[in-house]
């Protein structure tokens, strides 16, 4: 996992899967792999030194926060005719 240019991450990795099946007359096995590239842009206000990835399962979690953005105040004004 790498993040390019501070604002894309990228992920990569391979697959490899093998399936035997046997019995009295015959054996077979089946393999496959492949390899993967995902690239994924990151907002601006995410924390890069804060950035976790954790494998469980075959399953990766990539976790990034994000600083609190400010949200602007609107304030009515009444218009007087």
């Amino acid at each position: 996992m790498e993040v390019e240019d501070g604002s894309v991450m990228q992920i990569r990795g391979e697959r490899r899967k093998e399936q035997e099946e046997k019995n009295d007359k015959w054996h077979r096995v089946e393999r496959s792999s492949g390899k993967f590239l995902h690239r994924f842009r990151l907002p601006e206000n995410a924390k890069l030194d804060e950035v976790k990835a954790a494998m469980e399962n075959g399953v990766l979690t990539v976790t990034v926060p994000k600083e609190e953005v400010k949200k602007l105040e609107v304030k009515a004004i009444d218009i007087s005719s």
